[in-house]
């Protein structure tokens, strides 16, 4: 970063230094996580030879504790996609079933919540569709931090839930539906940054209105824009920089259009894999009677505390959706 022109090209120094950042935020825990290690095997190694009660219940606390964040670290270490990094919004909606399937939905973005902030994430409440007699309709959360998206991405889909409703005066039993979306939370702000070397100008004669200094000077400019193949041309001002400026203008737009463009298209390529929010479709089933029980349709993990995953605890569902999709990925 301190070398001559490093940040003459804004837009790559910038990624070079998100880069550093991101390889820095793995090789410092990574550091001190064996650090730790390595003081508590000399610790070890001194114990045997001079026994002493306190340091060895000390050493097996930290044992214990090492132990649970090298299997966080290893959890993390599954997080490779490109985005994985980033903020995540989650998109809750209701399925069909009105109120019931209404107050699943909110049941849904409470639960998140408390995920969120057992995490030390921050949660921002982006759009809000409350029903008509109770619980939402739909509603969209931002959670911000870091990996926000990494491990919430595994949650998208339908989930499903089985309960006796409080809505019903004959306490009959109902089944509701509920779809979750996640998306990466991307720099909205679109940085167009244009090379001299990319750009060819050609210069003409105008034509058309405009008295003899139109028709006598080279004062219409004409850019093409290498990389993208893009090209604008200007010829309403008389003279040649004025043309050139408004020409770069235009060319700007363009390439701003063609960036957004760009991202539009990851989002609908997102959207497309979204699963229709009915019976069968599900990845998660949560089951409040006549048993408890939280059933993930995709890795068999089963867990009979409805009422702890319900208040945020998914991250067993989380790490076991990780780890099989980074086993599977390993053996392709």
């Amino acid at each position: 970063m301190t070398a001559p022109g490093f940040w003459d090209a804004q837009e790559r120094a910038q990624t070079l230094v998100h880069e550093m950042k991101l390889i820095k935020g793995w090789l410092d825990p990574f550091d001190k996580l064996w650090a730790r290690v390595v003081s508590a095997l000399e610790l070890d190694e001194m114990l045997e030879s001079e026994p002493d009660p306190e340091m060895i219940a000390e050493v097996d606390r930290e044992t214990a504790a090492l132990r649970e964040e090298s299997e966080a670290f290893k959890l993390r270490s599954l997080l490779q996609g490109r985005d994985d990094f980033r903020d995540a919004q989650v998109e809750i909606s209701a399925g069909a079933g009105g109120t019931e399937a209404q107050d699943w939905a909110q049941m849904l973005m409470r639960m998140y919540t408390r995920w969120a902030e057992r995490r030390g994430y921050g949660v921002e409440i982006i759009d809000l569709s409350e029903g008509e007699e109770a619980g939402i309709k739909g509603a969209v959360l931002e959670i911000k931090g870091l990996y926000a998206y990494g491990f919430l991405r595994p949650e998208a889909g339908v989930h499903r839930l089985v309960r006796i409703s409080p809505f019903d005066s004959q306490a009959r039993r109902h089944t509701s539906f509920a779809s979750i979306f996640v998306y990466p939370v991307v720099d909205t702000e679109i940085n167009i940054e244009i090379r001299e070397e990319d750009i060819k100008m050609d210069v003409f004669r105008a034509s058309g209105a405009g008295g003899q200094h139109v028709n006598k000077t080279s004062s219409a400019v004409r850019l093409t824009h290498i990389p993208s193949g893009i090209v604008v041309s200007c010829q309403q001002e008389r003279s040649q920089g004025k043309n050139k400026a408004t020409a770069m203008k235009q060319l700007k737009n363009r390439l701003y259009q063609v960036e957004l463009d760009k991202q539009l298209a990851i989002k609908a390529k997102l959207d497309a894999t979204k699963a229709d929010v009915s019976f069968g479709s599900q990845i998660r089933s949560y089951v409040f009677q006549p048993y408890t029980m939280v059933n993930d349709h995709r890795t068999e993990l089963k867990l009979t505390d409805v009422q702890k995953v319900m208040d945020g605890a998914i991250d067993p569902f989380i790490e076991a959706y990780l780890k099989l999709s980074g086993n599977a990925g390993a053996t392709r």
